[in-house]
């Protein structure tokens, strides 16, 4: 199997991926000379896997699957924790034809009970500290058929699946535009969907944006605070170092700034992934290490806009940029991004090459530089549909254009900077108002930890804007304080009337702000 990349003068550049392709098999043979290199690390148990042990399990696990019935295009829910067995079930799963869907463990039992029906998955993987969710819905769920548990011993264990299976090299005959697995979404603004991607779509974002932005190289060491059931994580911590044989670091347990730090100092990671709120939470930590304590090459961030005064702190203290960058579950990865050496903090940077960007206007037109519009990306790692759910489909999947509900404006050396989710963009006096902008500039005093910005209406039914604010540990600020500070930075219109002091922003699990419960709270 060979990818090659075609560039046919100013086309953006594309990998071509053969017809007859699996996803999984492509990145365990890319490391096939290396086998007794370490591929991954657990930080909890202190236990690793090489190359040539993950290629094993996986296979075996493949034939486990096959010999239990699951055959090709099976749905399996995968429930699991960052831990050794991760990568092993997903391209095991892969390897045999079946589809796994990746779950995000720190959801309810109600969500994972749609998840289950809307997917009609066959089976469950599940870490065993995340049974006790699952149990009530045993017999419920008609297409549930097995369970078997992560971290757990005995016939219906992980462990056993993996010993049970032959030890071969049997490969799925799968094909590029085959359905590989599933990640539903964060349901930052509602239900989760169910996000269909092809077998082609990893490598894509591996040679797009890991090996030509990031960096990517076998000598690297990752750790990625985005887990493993997320499009970020899976990227940062499963397709980019398989592609090319980089060793990962995996935390089974909420990445805390304590098990961060002692993660950058006892195993040296050269790459972060981070999001901005844990980055912010980093930097307020007085037991922070110092330069010298980590070897880090390159730092990245998503999930929402970096504010300019985190990465530049982050630099200024590390010496070491952070490539803040947007991507989605339903790209997959990141698409728009900074690039070493070239970082414009406050921007999200520029399209990353094999991507195409617009930005629409609400009359359907392209806007041109310095405008604000909707964010519309047209690339090879798209997802298919929304699972059981056209409507949504349709008006997100445009054509070859999927849009991201992000607005955005570009200047004229194409980099590009976030405006708000469209939904979230404010109009005070007739004028659009970013609550990034207001959120970006509270968070430059020295007091303020986070902050999150809505429209509220006033007396008079006009909407202004209300922050909600998280002060550091041990610090003090007045409303009038913070309010002062945003008028000297900003056109006066887009100061906060209001600002409410909180202990925390109701978040989901990627770290992104939930604004439509603070929307719903305020009205």
């Amino acid at each position: 199997m060979h990818l090659s990349h075609a560039d046919h003068g100013s086309s953006p550049p594309r990998v071509e991926i053969p017809r007859d392709y699996n996803a999984a098999h492509d990145l365990l043979r890319r490391n096939a000379a290396r086998p007794a290199k370490v591929a991954y690390i657990d930080a909890a148990s202190g236990q690793s896997l090489t190359y040539a042990q993950l290629e094993e399990q996986s296979h075996r696990f493949a034939a486990a699957l096959r010999d239990r019935g699951f055959t090709p295009e099976t749905r399996v829910l995968v429930a699991m924790l960052d831990t050794l067995e991760w990568p092993v079930v997903f391209l095991g799963c892969i390897l045999a034809g079946v589809v796994p869907i990746a779950a995000n463990t720190l959801l309810t039992g109600k969500d994972f009970e749609f998840m289950l029906r809307d997917s009609r998955a066959h089976a469950l993987f599940v870490s065993r500290p995340l049974l006790p969710t699952f149990e009530p819905l045993v017999g419920q769920v008609a297409t549930l058929k097995h369970i078997f548990v992560a971290g757990d011993a005995g016939e219906r264990s992980v462990a056993h699946l993996v010993a049970s299976g032959e030890a071969n090299s049997e490969v799925a005959s799968t094909c590029s535009d085959d359905a590989c697995f599933w990640l539903y979404s964060s349901g930052s603004t509602g239900t989760p969907k169910g996000t269909v991607h092809l077998h082609s779509h990893m490598v894509q974002t591996a040679e797009l944006y890991g090996r030509a932005i990031l960096g990517i190289r076998e000598d690297d060491v990752v750790f990625s605070a985005a887990k493993l059931f997320f499009a970020y994580g899976l990227g940062n911590a499963l397709t980019f170092p398989l592609s090319v044989g980089a060793t990962t670091i995996l935390l089974p347990t909420r990445p805390t700034p304590a098990d961060v730090f002692r993660i950058l100092k006892e195993h040296k990671p050269s790459i972060f992934y981070g999001v901005p709120t844990l980055y912010a939470a980093l930097l307020a930590d007085a037991n922070r290490p110092k330069k010298d304590e980590v070897a880090l090459r390159v730092c990245t961030s998503a999930g929402e806009a970096l504010p300019a005064d985190i990465g530049e702190r982050w630099t200024r203290e590390y010496g070491c940029e952070i490539l803040d960058g947007i991507g989605s579950t339903e790209m997959l990865h990141i698409f728009l991004s900074n690039r070493p050496g070239k970082v414009r903090y406050g921007t999200t940077g520029q399209a990353v090459p094999g991507y195409q960007l617009r930005i629409v206007g609400d009359d359907g037109r392209e806007c041109a530089d310095g405008e604000i519009g909707e964010l519309q990306i047209s690339g090879p790692s798209a997802a298919i549909m929304y699972w059981n759910n056209r409507t949504k489909t349709k008006a997100t999947f445009a054509g070859e254009w999927t849009r991201s509900g992000d607005k955005y404006t570009r200047d004229a050396d194409g980099y590009y900077t976030y405006g708000g989710r469209s939904d979230d963009m404010l109009k005070v006096g007739g004028i659009y108002v970013s609550p990034f902008e207001v959120e970006a500039c509270l968070m430059t005093h020295a007091s303020v930890l986070e902050a999150a910005v809505i429209g509220v209406a006033d007396q008079d039914g006009l909407v202004k804007p209300k922050a909600y604010v998280v002060l550091k540990p041990g610090q003090q600020a007045s409303a009038e304080d913070l309010q002062g500070h945003v008028k000297t930075r900003l056109a006066p219109y887009k100061y906060p009337r209001w600002i409410a002091f909180v202990p925390e922003l109701p978040k989901t699990a990627t770290g992104k702000i939930q604004r439509f419960k603070l929307r719903a709270a305020a009205a």
